[in-house]
């Protein structure tokens, strides 16, 4: 009984911690999402991206978070090519923090980020129910779009800011991959184009910086 009494009680202050916050979104003007905070700076996408949208929402109950999407997509909403921005923030009802394994690293403009990237099958491994990856794709479909296909690259960039590491900018640039004629499958440990990961994941950074500028402001 005192165990479901504490869960309904961090769930009540969770969500009350959520309801404190502002729940304004951040100021979208054209290609450029602008950020007063956490951190403070103004993110840029090139001309073919379209803005389409954002949202904010409490993430397993532990963090703030708040979704920007710039999507490059046809008539028929099916999206090539979309960069995804995450603000998050744990809330003060726990004391977690941002713990990321770091393989390689940029800096865009004066932050540094975290770089990762990958090749999924969507539908095969859709995510964690109630994830940032499934909460991204259940906005889209209300404004429209869908992936253009279920095998996708990924370039994953997230910057981890104050010593506490306990609020982080999430970029991920997302692309179908199927214009390579090749699967995650065969991408993966073992596949037949496993060679040509390095080859095709420097592409991907390569891509996903080029449409992305950066400007911090004080």
């Amino acid at each position: 009984m005192l165990y479901v009494i504490v869960i309904i009680l961090l769930h009540f202050l969770s969500t009350v911690a959520f309801a404190q916050t502002d729940q304004s979104l951040r100021e979208v003007k054209g290609q450029v999402i602008r950020s007063t905070h956490m951190p403070a700076v103004e993110l840029e996408f090139g001309k073919d991206f379209k803005y389409a949208g954002g949202h904010k929402f409490v993430l397993y109950e532990v963090a703030n978070a708040e979704q920007h999407f710039f999507v490059d997509a046809g008539k028929d909403g099916r999206i090539k090519r979309m960069y995804w921005v995450q603000f998050e923030g744990y809330l003060p009802t726990n004391d977690h923090s941002y713990n990321y394994k770091i393989t390689k690293s940029v800096n865009i403009g004066g932050l540094d980020f975290v770089a990762d990237a990958g090749a999924r099958n969507i539908k095969e491994n859709p995510g964690r129910a109630g994830g940032d990856g499934v909460r991204a794709r259940e906005f889209l479909a209300t404004k429209g779009y869908t992936l253009a296909s279920d095998e996708v690259l990924s370039q994953r960039l997230v910057h981890l800011i104050g010593d506490k590491k306990r609020d982080e900018l999430m970029i991920i640039y997302l692309e179908d991959m199927t214009p390579l004629g090749l699967t995650s499958a065969d991408v993966a440990k073992g596949g037949k184009a496993q060679a040509r990961w390095n080859e095709i994941s420097e592409g991907l950074l390569a891509r996903a910086q080029k449409d992305l500028r950066i400007k911090l402001k004080k």
